[in-house]
């Protein structure tokens, strides 16, 4: 690299280190000002000076059979446009970044949609975050009134679950848009102030949006097409299940009645990597997560007359893609789900948004159900006997309204879809409508639950799985009172998992796992490589392999001698956990293993390619399936820098064309006189 010095006198330019001027030359620099003297020694130094990178949560492009969802930038390029803050009156006369409060996005949005001219100019929106927003704001979905209506196992799917629902999640934007942090939230408010202070200067501060989509590049616009083109992968993960007692234990354990007992650990919003999902559906995760741990701490669970199965889902916010592919699965009696006889399942007990089931001291939950049968009624004596065993007014169970059209959106909707006739309770913190008014927002938050609701839930289910299994209606008082919740684990469990702080970095996370980051986001991401039951690690998500070790190690046979992993420990039946900590792990013997999480109509074939599969009539749900996919791209980035501005551009013009015609002039005259002076002498 060339090596130079550049002096430049600013007198009418004012500069500032990423805020109000840029300028570039390749080198080494020296800028001057007022006699100050600022030294750049490499061009690094001299981006940072130039350039503001912001912090955010960009919506990205997502496809289906039928079209597209979500944001990109409209062509190839990054998208350069001056900062605006919007106003509900505002006009727009050029192409413009609009900054919005998020208690004014879907206003925004829906002007996009019905103001042609009004879209014309939005090059990009910025949305701000702060900590108020919640308080702020009476309620805030964006997904829509009846969450994935389609997959309902009744007709009427006009029935409002999510009244705060705005559907903003499902629609194509051909523009970017950014979910802002508090901190870039603030520096572009103080920018846009100064945008509208200096519209008459020759500079103005300008966002750079880089959100180009593969799909867009290749003109890919559905998943079929993309998928074949290689410019997207398919949305999935891993699902987990496990047994209580593990099924290794006897043969007689694998033909014992099952009962069921599901969560899920995914969730979704307008922002890919901000989608927490606290109550919905983190709550129920939560919550069973204490139940496993309340349960593994009984002692002859060997003897249980029934077995107790535990499965977390991934992938439910879009298609149900991990419960329709357990189910695919065991009809398939694969590896992924050796150990689980289809036929067996008499109950299913799914836990659902349990966070908020808590109104001036009185923790209360909803039994969903789709009938009446035996099972079912069996299933709602035993959670009748649980919250009579707790002894407690504040924590009471209710069956749901009778008026509901039938189960509200959940991973049972599946096995109703499949199997109308299977038994099963949906337990929630809502009886018609939701209780939590940002399902599936980003501000559906650790502020937005009461932990205190979460172990209400946690001891109702886990004494009502042990009633279950036990199948004895004279259970001794003292049995079922054994049966406690940790307290702290759940307090622990909200702060690993919804809280950047300590986050994934907690303690109980790295006893079982090393975490890729530390910030959790539960959006399901994309399935890599060839799903399996044994899969590569790397490409198996933080969440889904901390489950997987820690069922592992709550449903393991208790062993005085811990021996660590080697060639023999899967050969006796055994399963390697925490081996990501130390290289070594430790040898368990537990049923648990990852289920992968994928739409049933997509096969992965050994060239590394998806394809689409055509529908089957033996798969219902598949007759509906959008087949979601994810848009690839190279890199995501969100910035902001000076430039000059157009009338800037055309005084130097002017000024120019001025300067040269003088001199021309000056030339053709001083010419002249010499000419004559010559011809005198």
């Amino acid at each position: 690299m060339l090596s130079f010095q550049v002096n430049v006198e600013f007198s009418f330019f004012e500069f500032q280190t990423g805020y109000d001027g840029t300028s570039a030359i390749d080198g080494n620099y020296k800028f001057m000002k007022s006699s100050k003297e600022l030294a750049f020694a490499s061009v690094p130094d001299l981006e940072k000076s130039m350039y503001t990178v912001l912090d955010g949560y960009p919506c990205v492009r997502l496809l289906n059979l039928s079209g597209q969802i979500g944001c990109a930038n409209p062509g190839l390029a990054k998208v350069v446009a001056p900062i605006v803050r919007f106003n509900k009156g505002m006009q727009l006369t050029r192409s413009s970044s609009v900054l919005v409060p998020l208690s004014d996005f879907d206003t925004l949005l829906s002007r996009v949609s019905s103001d042609s001219d009004f879209a014309r100019n939005v090059a990009g929106i910025l949305v701000e975050s702060g900590p108020q927003n919640q308080t702020h704001l009476k309620g805030s979905s964006p997904d829509t009134k009846f969450p994935q209506a389609e997959f309902a196992p009744y007709q009427n799917n006009k029935f409002e679950w999510n009244p705060t629902g705005s559907g903003i999640m499902w629609k194509p934007y051909d523009f970017p848009v950014f979910l802002l942090s508090e901190s870039s939230t603030e520096t572009l408010q103080e920018i846009a102030v100064k945008n509208e202070d200096k519209k008459e200067t020759y500079a103005t501060k300008v966002t750079e949006f880089d959100l180009v989509m593969q799909t867009t590049k290749a003109g890919t616009h559905d998943s079929e097409s993309c998928l074949n083109e290689g410019t997207c992968l398919p949305l999935g993960g891993y699902s987990v299940w496990s047994a209580l007692p593990t099924t290794n234990v006897s043969a007689s354990s694998k033909d014992k009645p099952i009962v069921l007992a599901v969560a899920s650990m995914d969730s979704a919003s307008f922002f890919r990597d901000k989608s927490l999902g606290a109550d919905s559906p983190l709550s129920g995760l939560i919550s069973l997560l204490a139940a496993v741990d309340a349960l593994s701490r009984i002692e002859g669970s060997e003897t249980l007359a029934k077995q107790i199965v535990f499965v977390v889902f991934t992938g439910e916010a879009w298609g149900y893609l991990g419960s329709r592919r357990f189910l695919f699965e065991l009809d398939q009696q694969t590896d992924a789900v050796n150990g689980i006889n289809n036929t067996l399942i008499e109950t299913v007990i799914e836990v659902g948004s349990v966070g908020k089931g808590y109104d001036k001291g009185v923790k209360t939950f909803y039994a969903h159900t789709t009938g009446v049968s035996s099972a079912t009624n069996e299933t709602l004596k035993a959670l009748q006997q649980a919250q009579d065993s707790l002894g407690t007014e504040s924590i009471k169970y209710s069956a749901a309204s009778k008026s509901n059209p039938g189960i509200p959106p959940s991973s049972f909707m599946s096995f109703s879809k499949q199997k109308p006739h299977t038994s099963g309770v949906v337990l929630e913190d809502f009886d018609t409508s939701f209780t939590n008014k940002f399902y599936h927002s980003h501000l559906d938050d650790l502020s937005n639950i009461n932990s205190s609701a979460i172990v209400a839930a946690a001891s109702l289910v886990a004494r009502t799985l042990y009633i279950l299994a036990s199948n004895n209606k004279d259970l001794s008082n003292s049995s079922i009172n054994s049966i406690k919740v940790n307290t702290s684990l759940v307090d622990e469990l909200l702060g690993c998992l919804l809280n950047c702080e300590p986050g994934l970095s907690c303690e109980l996370v790295n006893h079982y796992i090393s975490p890729f980051s530390t910030c959790p986001s539960h959006y399901v991401g994309v399935i890599q490589g060839e799903p399996s039951s044994e899969p590569y690690l790397g490409y198996v998500g933080d969440v889904s392999r901390f489950v997987w070790n820690y069922m592992a190690d709550k449903t393991s046979i208790p062993s005085k001698n811990v021996s660590p992993c080697s060639e023999n420990c899967s050969k006796t039946g055994g399963i390697c956990i925490k081996q990501e900590i130390d290289g070594k792990g430790e040898c368990v013997m537990s049923t648990t293993r990852y289920i992968p999480a994928y739409s049933t109509r997509l096969k992965y074939d050994s060239s590394g390619t998806w394809s689409v599969l055509p529908p089957n009539s033996s798969d219902p749900m598949g007759l509906t399936d959008p087949i979601w996919t994810e848009s690839n791209w190279n890199i995501i980035t969100l910035r902001v820098y000076s430039v000059q501005g157009a009338s800037y551009d055309h005084l130097v013009l002017v000024a120019g064309v001025a300067v040269t015609a003088l001199s021309y002039l000056i030339i053709v005259v001083i010419k002249t006189f010499i000419a004559k002076a010559l011809k005198q002498d």
